[in-house]
């Protein structure tokens, strides 16, 4: 059986990361809770749809679309946000914000232009959702209240429609999730190699939409790396552009919509390179007492032609709760994969760099050990936050990327900083850990964990400061208010800071014309 078809049966939580049955039960958060100070004596409550105010839909779908449209409460509900620290904690206090007025899934582009038309002349905001795994605010609505809302679900178009395995790319509808692609391009020897951590429960034209960032830390590390070609339906009419392996006719159409986050259209299908599956692996961990060296070892390796397939950096914070080290020490985790040969030769030249910098080679690494707990912790990882969300904690991260003279300086400040602004805003100890993700010749993406205990029934409030605390260091160090998450509407007020102004007025006349109603995810981008 497949993985895609061993998980179809399986519940999703409407409110939580990932399976119903995945989430950690009471005894678990208890435990988890034990090891943060300060938080709640017992769990908060499961939430239930039973206990939301889920009122009527203000708007009808005509019969001609009916069919395509959902009404049920729980349906509503599961579209309502994504999967942010936000919405975990505003589902767990009953307040999950504006719940959509109806759920509609098309089935091809005809339907989606025919929904696209019907809410454009009744004014309805149309909020495109993949497998809702958005963490920065981007499939939720937050508008005005009086607005009909929209939740167009794209996963029942999510097959690989055309294979050309002379070229290696595949045509694939943009609902298809993860483990669906996979399992479709499996019989033909191919892989589209893109795995975020959000794999099982995003899709390719989410991905697409946000520029979502994969697994692989050098290389083909962006989904932006893979894209052949779009076809995007927009309310001004359908864009389609050409299968090219480049082309130098202009600003790239491409471009356009890729990370737009459906704000000018909905990708509904794209060619994508593909390639051969990995037949060769090999991986190693290496223990830094200095963490300053450790980041100068990595930048060695980026600054090769060795292209790891893993180059994640942990600092000892982050190698503790992983369990990937309990010495204090901070941890590399170096892979390398080929679908043509050995890859022993490589490991053994990045492992050689490393030691250069003081890097001390782990003996327990053969698939188990500190590269085996990193890898159970990083699936583990969101549901953990849900657990420790029900006992009062405010568990959520931010990444970002710099160019390497700005890295020590940008994660010594995020540290010291946004620590402070953590323990003002709840009177509690508060613990910031940092790995790098992604890495690059010029510099590399900071992945940033904050934990402290909330202030009861008040814990997005104790977030929002936290992270405004964020967007500002990561502004004056000149570092990007999101590497791989996209803007959504919560990085809204760093992406305004970061964007030149000639470009927000190019985006802003693209949005006029593309989504001359305004219906198209508001607020997201632009007002």
């Amino acid at each position: 059986m497949t993985p895609a078809a061993e998980n179809a049966s399986r519940l999703r939580s409407w409110w939580g990361w990932g399976y119903q049955d995945a989430q950690p039960d009471d005894a678990e958060c208890l435990a988890l809770g034990a090891l943060l100070p300060g938080t709640l004596a017992r769990p908060l409550p499961v939430p239930r749809v039973a206990d939301l105010a889920v009122g009527r839909p203000a708007v009808t779908p005509p019969p001609s679309l009916a069919r395509l449209v959902s009404d049920d409460p729980g349906d509503r509900a599961a579209h309502a946000m994504g999967k942010a620290y936000r919405d975990i904690a505003r589902a767990l206090r009953g307040r999950p914000g504006r719940i959509p007025d109806l759920v509609a899934r098309p089935t091809g582009d005809r339907e989606v232009a025919d929904l696209l038309d019907w809410a454009g002349a009744h004014e309805v905001a149309v909020v495109p959702f993949g497998g809702g795994s958005s963490v920065v605010g981007g499939v939720e609505y937050r508008g005005d209240a009086h607005r009909a809302v929209l939740s167009l679900d794209l996963t029942p178009m999510d097959r690989v429609l055309e294979v050309d395995p002379v070229g290696r790319s595949a045509l694939i509808q943009a609902g298809a999730l993860g483990p669906v692609l996979e399992d479709q391009l499996r019989p033909h020897g191919l892989t589209l190699r893109h795995f975020p951590q959000s794999f099982e429960f995003s899709t390719l034209g989410g991905w697409l939409a946000t520029r979502a960032g994969g697994h692989y830390a050098t290389g083909r590390t962006r989904i932006d790396d893979f894209a052949q070609s779009l076809r995007v339906v927009t309310p001004a009419g359908t864009s389609a552009s050409w299968r090219l392996p480049a082309s130098g006719a202009g600003p790239s159409p491409d471009r356009l919509f890729l990370g737009s986050e459906g704000t000018l259209g909905i990708i509904t299908e794209a060619w994508m390179r593909v390639q051969e599956r990995p037949r060769h692996k090999a991986s190693a961990a290496l223990a830094f007492t200095d963490f300053r060296r450790a980041l100068d070892a990595v930048r060695a390796i980026a600054q090769t032609d060795l292209a790891p397939a893993n180059c994640r950096l942990l600092d000892p914070g982050e190698a503790l709760f992983s369990g990937a080290s309990k010495d204090g020490t901070s941890v590399l985790v170096l892979g390398f994969e080929s679908a043509t040969g050995p890859v022993d030769d490589r490991l053994a030249a990045a492992v050689e760099l490393a030691r250069d910098h003081g890097g001390r080679v782990r003996a327990d690494t053969s698939g188990g050990g500190a590269v085996g707990a990193w890898r159970s912790a990083f699936l583990r990882m969101p549901y953990l936050r849900d657990g420790l969300a029900r006992m009062g904690a405010v568990v959520e991260t931010f990444e970002t990327a710099a160019t390497w003279d700005r890295i020590p300086a940008l994660i010594d400040a995020v540290r010291a900083e946004v620590g402070a602004a953590a323990r003002t805003a709840t009177g509690q100890p508060a613990t910031v850990n940092c790995r790098l993700t992604h890495v690059y010749p010029d510099g590399a993406a900071p992945y940033f964990t904050v934990a402290v205990a909330g202030r009861p029934g008040d814990e997005v409030a104790v977030w929002d400061e936290i992270k405004a605390a964020a967007t500002d260091v990561l502004h004056r160090h000149r570092a990007t208010i999101t590497h791989h998450h996209a803007v959504g509407r919560d990085h809204r007020p760093g992406y305004d800071r970061q964007r030149p102004e000639p470009f927000a007025l190019a985006l802003r006349a693209a949005k006029g014309a593309l989504d001359p109603h305004g219906i198209l995810n508001p607020g997201v981008l632009l007002d």
